[in-house]
């Protein structure tokens, strides 16, 4: 849908394109999609990875969408070894391809499809704990031109995108929104705190009603991993009628 025009997308295109305007030009990139769970850890290692089109019932168009974007199988061997030596079992794919969790953030972000990419999938027990401890396993990339994305959705409830916009649905939307704010960017928690936070993001006000299942929020659990402490900045979208958001880390 942002792909097409989509006029409840806007923001999150607008936010995109300026993200790739204000971070430094990455020499690779690692996107952690909520779209693909796995027993543990998997990594793309194909170095020309096809597209999926993992998605039914769109315009015809939505199915020629091309992002000839190069695989990196070095890059996700480094990756797996990181893993690996933080004690997380991991292993490299070399046949799936990019799924549109990796496909639409990047087409909208760098066009031009000339940065390599790795994309590393969930791990299907969805346990919050496991996604932090595989950020800060990769966390030594992100001082070597390496940026990770993680692409999922700070809400993502299907039925409440496309049901009635009511007073109760706004009050949880906000409320999850300023709970997820307040952990991801306040610098007066600890390390310690915060990972707790996230880790029990279940019992945040709103937090079953905006993600009634969590694989579209732990690609962020990852993020906090890579990037540690709190997120420098919070960028604020209306999509498809509710209230999201973005955080960036490592750009203070």
């Amino acid at each position: 849908m942002p792909l097409l025009g989509d006029p409840g997308h806007r923001d999150m295109v607008a936010c995109l394109e300026h993200l790739a305007e204000r971070i430094p030009r990455p020499d690779a990139l690692v996107v952690v999609s909520a779209h693909w769970e796995e027993a543990l850890p998997r990594i793309t290692a194909a170095p020309d990875p096809p597209l999926i089109y993992d998605y039914y019932g769109f315009p015809p168009e939505s199915y020629e969408i091309r992002y000839p974007c190069a695989g990196e199988p070095a890059l996700a061997a480094e990756i797996r070894r990181l893993l690996v030596d933080a004690g997380i079992s991991a292993a490299l794919d070399e046949g799936r391809g990019f799924d549109h969790g990796m496909f639409v953030p990047l087409k909208i972000m760098y066009p031009d499809a000339d940065i390599p990419c790795v994309q590393v999938s969930l791990v299907n027990t969805l346990d919050p704990g496991e996604h932090i401890a595989m950020g800060r396993a990769l966390g030594a990339l992100a001082d070597r031109g390496v940026l990770v994305v993680g692409s999922g959705f700070s809400f993502h409830n299907l039925k409440a995108f496309f049901g009635p916009d009511t007073e109760e649905s706004r009050r949880l939307n906000q409320a999850f929104e300023t709970w997820l704010a307040d952990v991801c960017t306040n610098p007066d928690y600890t390390e310690t705190e915060r990972t707790a936070r996230l880790i029990h993001w279940h019992q945040a006000p709103g937090a079953r009603f905006c993600h009634p299942r969590e694989e579209h929020l732990l690609p962020l659990h990852v993020c906090h991993g890579v990037g540690q402490g709190f997120g420098s900045q919070r960028f604020e979208l209306n999509i498809l009628g509710k209230t999201s958001s973005m955080y960036l880390w490592g750009s203070r």
